[in-house]
């Protein structure tokens, strides 16, 4: 087997990138300037060096504890929960959210061997006694995100601590339309005054 075969193996273990997209990929990489993918190669090597989770919420980040546990100026009395680390950058970004993070590190998926305890829930309950008040629970709309916020609920209201989720329904400048029956439906649930 040739390097290049070697190359494109590698890129089609990376998420979404089937075998003629990894072979795509090394071509490319063939044909910019060597330092090109030199750069990219340290980066990844760099990433891979360097970025570790958080010991606190399971972030990945360069620093332990990560920015968001140590910034001062964000709300202690609201964590968000997420499955993964990647979760956090869209929420933060929003600029609507100020409190702290925790990754479970995925979800709820029995058919996939996976129950709470190969999540990231234990140091979830450690970190409530330090004045938590509310959970929100951003985990995705799906049936296995579904069933890991209700567990969480199960877990966590029992500690004396206000469980959410956040809000599903139909985005900002969407047509009702074009909306699928499930999305008109959790919207109409989730309906709120005005």
């Amino acid at each position: 087997m040739s390097v290049i075969d070697d190359l494109a193996r590698e890129f089609t273990r990376l998420p979404g990138i089937g075998r003629k997209t990894a072979y795509r990929l090394t071509h490319f990489l063939l044909k910019i300037p060597p330092e090109e993918a030199c750069r990219l190669a340290h980066a990844i090597e760099a990433v891979a060096e360097r970025v570790k989770h958080c010991s606190i919420c399971s972030n990945l980040s360069e620093s332990d504890p990560c920015e968001y546990c140590t910034d001062s100026g964000r709300d202690r009395t609201a964590i968000c929960v997420v499955e993964e680390a990647s979760d956090i950058a869209a929420i933060d970004a929003s600029g609507a959210f100020r409190g702290l993070y925790h990754v479970l590190g995925g979800c709820l998926s029995p058919l996939d061997g996976v129950g709470p305890d190969e999540l990231n829930i234990e140091s979830l309950i450690a970190r409530l006694n330090g004045g938590v008040s509310e959970v929100i629970v951003a985990t995705n709309p799906s049936v296995e995100g579904e069933a890991t916020a209700t567990y969480l609920h199960k877990v966590l209201v029992p500690r004396g601590v206000a469980v959410t989720r956040l809000a599903r329904g139909l985005p900002v400048g969407g047509d009702l339309e074009y909306a699928d029956g499930v999305t008109i439906a959790q919207a109409l649930a989730g309906r709120r005054g005005m």
